[in-house]
């Protein structure tokens, strides 16, 4: 009690902020001169609370539909703030019998309500009438004074004849009720629960609070703490029993939010009392069958009278969680484990399937069964939970930002704004984010590219009619082993909020999709979501594509399209949203690609299944003396100065020696470009954290396709149309689906820009990464047998040159063509715009063409 009276805080306030203080003369916390505009002050830190409490002015503002805070108060009791109060000790006490504790501090808060008035309202005033539970509780308390006063004057009437008796009686009847009480909790005395608005968290040691009115507080650097250690399910022993502990994992099924009794309220029909059963933390209860009222055990009635009344118990909300071990966590060859949580109040729907969480709560044991022949079977057996405390969810969606999370301090967030500005204002945004996706994996710039394309993805469009059409972009590598396309995945999956990694082989159609299984708390059959429902709004990507069964391999053909999963199993007919974006990896049917042989005859996959791919890329790995320098040189790098981040200046002009004899490389080569260590790759990599911010912006924006631009979209897919008709591959025919995945592309880009309308680029781009990926199907000239650098480089200007004659020819006008227009041809075809000058000052030294100074036409001489 003294400490939620005495115990005080330091909030941090801006000017821009007024207070309800403002007129009182308030003693203000020293800053520092770099903290200009903010000030500091000390507050009691639960006297405000309680206040509102009392007041019952809910916290309003705090969500849109009054959820945290909105019907309810939740009571943060930091156990660090009891060690800053100088009661280490209790502090220690309530950390191993958490449980117990958690009851004292309800009965303290309550003592300390009832000494409390409520104040007067303001002008805005939250507060809202008596509901059902404060009018019963009136009810009850003067029906309690009637009865005493009815009580004392029959014992009155009575004691001029029978005093003995009437005393021998009272003692009779007083002893009576806790031996009739204490069969199932029964009473007629009013449990304090019944009128708690309050949620008591109890938070460990090193964990400050959230919620107010701790979500200003301000701590000194010197008494910052490390935030607890949260270990994984395997470390939890027997000696943690009734203990607070930390754990982290990932939810795998959340069960529905169904409520749970917390007093059960009865009737009685025989004498008209009102009998009070608490249940906390109980799945099941036997209602009692006697009243025990005295009323009814003189009269020897009130058996089978009470009736339950639902208006005057208590409910609160109750959802079962199932948390298993992280990958990184299990041993080798051991199966991870999982653990039942138990989520009552404001904690439900905090979290949901596939999310990365760390919970704070109590491990307790819990018996198989309560009563029946299963408790009768089960013994002495016990199975454990974990009554939870609090709850941190780790990967959030692209929609919660981290400008938005109260746990950042105002100069984090200030460097994340600075960090995104200098991004969205450089002058290619798009490359430093694609060179910053798994920086230590040499080359592949194109599939990087596409990669933070597929994490960006496109608009998805729902149409009146009820059509919906996808916006995630799929993606598809297939090549050579060894080339990294399983340490690809593993990136994008960490950097996706919601990522999921699996393999072909390990993994089942069941397993992919949805299985069928039976809740363990209700007993009927519940559907429990495999790696593309986890995945929802995410990346699921799937190792191996090639090595999985045929029949689970149909399972993802309405998932790449629709986006959805149909179920009929068991009785139960369903349709879950899977709207997650696929990131599969395939190798070789013989080890190695043979360019001889079809993409078929090579790959075990259909055609299909390859037509949903937005890009397909193949990554052959080509012997070549320059290539082969400069990866070895790369990987040698990262070897030795653990990751991009450490290398010098020495190092980076060492490993710059061969970038010009590698810059040139063709479309039809790997598809990838191989100038991977230049001079600012190792100084602009921008962290997971920044990516995953930048990424969460551009979502936000949903562009459209002008109508100066949509004509262009429409000539550019015809002329592609009529050169896969010339070409006699079958494998990478050009269909409408090709179509919708550069619209997507186009959408992509325009949202990496913060744009709302996409623009020519965006598409000459998107049909530069499709070229690209067809291109790398086909079967190079020259490049298979190894030839010399300097051949590729050749070939590279002699076809950007036959571009522009082509051009030129068509336009009728052999003299000149337009700058811009040559360059989005260029483009188109898949050359990048670095190739496009260098063709151009090649060509300019040998005096074949000339270019302006305003750089808008190209003259041939």
């Amino acid at each position: 009690e003294k400490f939620l009276r005495e115990h005080t805080i330091v909030i941090t306030q801006n000017d821009n902020q007024t207070s309800d203080d403002e007129e009182e003369d308030i003693l203000w916390e020293p800053v520092n001169e770099e903290e200009y505009g903010v000030r500091r002050r000390r507050i009691p830190a639960y006297a405000g609370h309680l206040q509102r409490i009392v007041n019952r002015e809910y916290y309003y503002e705090k969500s849109e539909d009054h959820g945290p805070q909105g019907r309810v108060f939740l009571l943060e009791v930091p156990l660090q703030e009891l060690v800053d109060f100088g009661e280490a000790d209790l502090a220690q006490r309530a950390s191993e019998n958490t449980l117990r504790y958690e009851e004292i501090f309800s009965q303290v808060v309550d003592s300390v309500l009832e000494t409390m008035t409520r104040s007067t309202p303001h002008e805005e005033d939250h507060s809202a009438p008596p509901d059902s539970v404060e009018l019963l509780y009136q009810h009850r308390l003067a029906q309690q004074e009637a009865q005493e006063a009815a009580r004392q004057e029959a014992q009155a009437a009575a004691a001029h004849n029978q005093q003995f008796a009437a005393n021998e009686n009272n003692n009779e009847q007083d002893n009576n009720n806790p031996r009739s009480s204490a069969a199932n909790g029964a009473t007629q005395q009013f449990p304090p629960i019944l009128l708690r608005r309050y949620e008591i968290r109890i938070l460990p040691l090193g964990r400050r609070g959230a919620l107010p009115p701790f979500d200003n507080q301000y701590v000194a650097p010197k008494l910052k703490l490390e935030e607890p250690t949260a270990v994984s399910l395997r470390q939890v022993r027997s000696h943690h029993m009734g203990r607070l502990v930390s754990l982290k994992g990932m939810i795998v099924r959340a069960s529905d939010v169904k409520p749970q009794t917390v007093v059960a309220t009865y009737s009685c029909d025989h004498c008209g009392a009102e009998i009070y059963q608490p249940t906390p933390y109980q799945r099941e209860f036997m209602p009692p069958k006697a009243c025990p009222s005295p009323t009814c055990q003189q009269g020897g009635g009130g058996q089978y009278s009470l009736q339950l009344q639902t208006r005057g118990s208590k409910f609160v909300k109750f959802q079962e969680l199932k948390l298993q071990e992280l990958p990184s966590q299990v041993p080798m060859g051991h199966v991870p484990r999982s653990l039942s949580v138990h989520c009552r109040g404001e904690l439900t729907r905090l979290a949901s399937p596939g999310d990365v969480i760390t919970i704070d709560g109590i491990y307790l044991p819990q018996r198989l069964a309560e009563s029946g022949f299963k408790a009768l079977k089960a013994g002495l057996v016990s199975t454990t939970y974990l009554h939870a405390q609090n709850i941190h969810v780790h990967k959030k969606s692209y929609d919660q930002d981290l400008l938005n999370d109260t746990n950042l301090s105002p100069k984090e967030k200030a460097d994340l704004q600075q960090a995104i500005d200098d991004i969205a204002h450089c002058e290619d945004p798009v490359g430093r984010l694609s060179s910053s996706i798994a920086p230590e994996i040499f080359g592949h710039e194109d599939i990087k590219r596409a990669l933070l394309l597929q994490l960006v993805g496109g608009v998805t469009r729902a149409l009146p009619d009820g059509m919906r059409i996808r916006g995630d972009l799929n993606l598809c590598l297939m090549g050579d082993p060894g080339v990294a396309k399983s340490q690809l995945l593993k990136h994008v999956a960490s950097i996706a909020p919601r990522g999921v990694y699996t393999t072909g082989k390990g993994s089942s159609g069941v397993g992919l999709t949805a299985a069928v299984t039976k809740d363990m708390a209700t007993g009927e059959m519940a559907l429990e979501g495999g790696a593309l429902v986890l995945a929802d709004q995410g990346i699921c990507c799937i190792d191996e594509f090639d090595k999985m069964d045929e029949a689970d391999r149909t399972a993802i053909h309405e998932v790449m399209e629709q986006q959805q999963v149909s179920i009929a199993k068991a009785g139960i007919v369903a349709t879950l949203n899977a709207r997650a974006a696929v990131l599969a990896a395939a190798n070789p049917l013989y080890g190695r690609y043979n360019r001889h042989k079809s993409l078929s005859e090579n790959v075990n996959l259909p055609n299909s299944l390859l037509s949903r791919f937005d890009l397909l890329f193949l990554i052959l790995d080509i012997a070549n003396v320059d290539r082969d320098m400069a990866l070895a040189r790369h990987v040698t790098l990262v070897h030795q100065n653990e990751g991009l981040d450490k290398t010098d200046d020495r190092e980076k002009e060492d490993d710059s020696d061969g970038e010009d004899d590698m810059d040139e490389d063709g479309p039809a080569d790997r598809g990838t470009s191989t100038a991977a260590t230049k001079d600012d790759d190792a100084t602009d990599i921008v962290t997971p954290r920044v990516v995953r911010e930048y990424i969460c912006r551009a979502r936000r924006h949903q562009p459209v396709v002008p109508p100066d631009v949509a004509p262009y979209i429409v000539e550019a897919y015809v002329s592609l149309r009529l050169q896969e008709k010339r070409s006699s591959n079958d494998q990478t025919a050009m269909t409408a689906r090709q179509l919708l995945s550069i619209l997507r592309l186009s959408q992509a880009l325009a949202r990496l820009r913060f744009s709302d309308f996409v623009a020519r680029q965006d598409v000459d781009e998107a049909i530069r990464l499709t070229h690209m990926s067809k291109a790398s199907l086909e079967d190079p000239t020259g490049s298979a047998s190894g030839g010399l650098e300097s051949t590729v480089r050749e070939d590279v200007t002699s076809r950007i040159f036959q571009v522009l004659r082509e051009y030129s020819a068509a336009s009728g006008n052999d003299q000149e063509v337009d700058f811009r227009t040559a360059e989005a041809m260029a483009i188109r075809k898949g050359f990048t715009n670095q190739q496009f000058q260098t063709c151009l000052e090649e060509y300019e030294a040998l005096r074949v063409i000339q270019v302006n100074q305003t750089r808008t036409h190209i003259y041939f001489l």
